[in-house]
C-alpha cells in the first residue's frame, strides 16, 4: 500500500497514543513505532529529494529567462536605435514619408501632442505646480526594536517561524 507523507504521520501519531496506552511491552512499542519512523522517514527523503528537483528545474527555467529578458532588451534597443537613426536621416534628408516598394507598410514622420520638458532648476517651479505624494507603511524595524525592549504596540507581536531547509 503506498500511503501519502500525511496518512504515515496520522498512522504514527495514532500509533504512539494506543501504544502508550497499551500494556505492551516497551521492547514491542519500540519496535513498532520503529518500523512506522522507518516508512515516514523514507517517504519524507523522497518527497524532499523530489522537492529538491523542482527547485532546481525552476532554477533553470529563472536562468533561461533571465537569458530571454537579456536577448530582449538587446532586441529592443537595436530597434530603437534603428528607428533613430532612420528618423534622423530622414529628418536631415527632408523627407517626411517613404513607402515600401511593396507597399507592405510605410515611414512616416508624425508630430507628437504637446508634452512638457522641465529644466534642471526645479525649485524654480511656483507652488501651484507641484503635487505631493504621500505614503504610509509600518515601520516593521522599529515595532521590533520596541517589542524586543518590551513596550506594548497595539496591534503588533513577535512571532517566530519555521521553515524547512533541506541541503
Amino acid at each position: 500500500m503506498n500511503l501519502a507523507l500525511y496518512q504515515l504521520a496520522d498512522e504514527y501519531r495514532t500509533a504512539l497514543v494506543a501504544l502508550e496506552d497499551s500494556d505492551l511491552p516497551p521492547e514491542v512499542v519500540a519496535d513498532t513505532l520503529e518500523g512506522l519512523a522507518g516508512t515516514l522517514e523514507v517517504k519524507a527523503v523522497n518527497v524532499a529529494a523530489y522537492c529538491l528537483n523542482i527547485e532546481a528545474e525552476a532554477e533553470a527555467i529563472k536562468a533561461a529567462e533571465t537569458k530571454l529578458a537579456t536577448r530582449r532588451k538587446a532586441l529592443d534597443s537595436r530597434a530603437a536605435w534603428l528607428r533613430d537613426y532612420l528618423k534622423a536621416n530622414m529628418v536631415r534628408c527632408g523627407i517626411k514619408e517613404i513607402a515600401a516598394i511593396d507597399k507592405t507598410f510605410r515611414l512616416r514622420l508624425r508630430q507628437n501632442p504637446e508634452a512638457v520638458e522641465l529644466d534642471s532648476s526645479l525649485p524654480e517651479l511656483p507652488e501651484g505646480f507641484w503635487r505631493t505624494n504621500t505614503t504610509r507603511e509600518p515601520d516593521k524595524p522599529a515595532i521590533i526594536t520596541a517589542l524586543k525592549a518590551g513596550q506594548d504596540v497595539p496591534g503588533a507581536r513577535l512571532v517566530r517561524r519555521t521553515r524547512l531547509e533541506i541541503k
